[in-house]
């Protein structure tokens, strides 16, 4: 579900390395600049077409970089902007660990995204990173075609709440607050699979069953990897001191953290259900189990003995000879010869196994 990319071991630091051909986008640059009240949103074709630093009047601009297909792009625009070059060596490598690293002027945040895709409803998760300074917003993606930004692009449009009135502090926030709301929908959907999931292992444990739990169980684990960090960075971001978040924003970012705190809460609990269903799944193929074998002790318990009667006359010891004038031995079986004897020999039989069964049902265990 989440890319991981890292360098070569003994790769030089900062070193940009191009991506495979599968997994390299072409970038598409979108420039949004915006005040309380007028907003300007354009598609960029290059990097030297967004504007150059200061930019000190007033407006907040945010730009999108989506695609890491062109490296020369990515380059030109840590020049443009001063973006240390380690920042953007983390932007390359995918799987980065939510984290916030502060530069001279400026605040390098990395942010794990998870949505669902459309058309398969499979979950994806992707790296997101930010560069936040005065004024300023960068934002870096791998795939220009989703995100869980159209939220905020549409607050942005129609100027609703006060996003238009605050700094890209707040529009930073705002990305974060997508980011992390996101998973609640998510949690919803393997909740209510959790409870299917609970009525199969019940009505018809099997192989199936188990596959869709150890699928649940590993995107949980795959969850609480992001949502743990994710909820530090926010906590980072509270006490930042470098003057680039406002009091204002960080009373924001405390719901943030709030939001955080309840998904890790979920995934646990989840976690702990999914558990819970293992283990489930265990005790009803084990009283299975001992169901079937108590029927099969039960029928082996009224066959032993059937058994051994029809063995003690299978026997046939045919000592004397049928002349009648010939005596008999005295220690042969009489009944051999009874007009009668098969039907007493079956009655019998039929007489212990149905007295064991009576014995066995007063004695409860069947």
């Amino acid at each position: 579900m989440f890319k991981t990319r890292y360098a070569l071991p003994g790769t030089p630091p900062a070193t940009l390395t191009p991506l495979a051909a599968g997994e390299a986008f072409p970038p598409e640059i979108s420039f949004l600049e915006y005040d309380a009240t007028a907003l300007t949103e354009r598609k960029v074709a290059s990097v030297e077409e967004l504007p150059a630093p200061p930019l000190s009047d007033g407006k907040t601009r945010w730009v999108e970089f989506n695609g890491l297909g062109d490296l020369d792009a990515l380059k030109a625009l840590g020049a443009k902007y001063g973006l240390h070059p380690l920042t953007l060596e983390d932007v390359l490598n995918m799987g980065q660990r939510p984290k916030m690293e502060r530069y001279d002027d400026y605040l390098f945040i990395v942010a794990q995204m998870v949505y669902r895709d459309g058309d398969e409803g499979k979950m994806i998760g992707e790296q997101v990173s930010l560069f936040l300074s005065k004024g300023l917003l960068i934002t870096v993606q791998e795939d220009p075609g989703n995100d869980v930004f159209e939220p905020v692009r549409a607050r942005l449009r129609g100027n609703n709440g006060m996003i238009r009135k605050a700094g890209a502090d707040y529009l930073a926030y705002a990305l974060l607050d997508a980011i992390v709301d996101h998973c609640f929908p998510i949690l919803e959907c393997i909740g209510e699979g959790l409870d299917r999931l609970e009525d199969d292992l019940v009505a018809r444990p099997g192989t199936t069953a188990v596959s869709a739990l150890h699928d649940y169980r590993r995107t949980l684990l795959q969850l609480r990897r992001i949502i743990w960090p994710e909820r530090d960075l926010v906590n980072a971001m509270l006490h930042d001191d470098s003057g680039l978040i406002s009091d204002a924003t960080k009373l924001y970012l405390r719901d943030c953290y709030d939001h955080a705190v309840r998904i890790m809460d979920l995934v646990e609990s989840y976690r702990e259900i999914a558990g819970g269903l293992l283990e489930l799944y265990l005790t009803a193929v084990g009283m299975r189990t001992n169901e079937i074998m108590r029927v099969l002790t039960v029928i082996s318990a009224i066959f032993i003995p059937l058994t051994f009667v029809a063995g003690v006359y299978g026997m046939n010891f045919q000592k004397e000879k049928l002349d009648p004038a010939v005596v008999a031995y005295p220690m042969n079986m009489p009944e051999l010869h009874m007009p009668y004897g098969y039907v007493i020999c079956v009655s019998l039989m039929a007489t212990m196994a149905i007295g064991m069964l009576i014995f066995f049902r007063r004695k409860r265990w069947i």
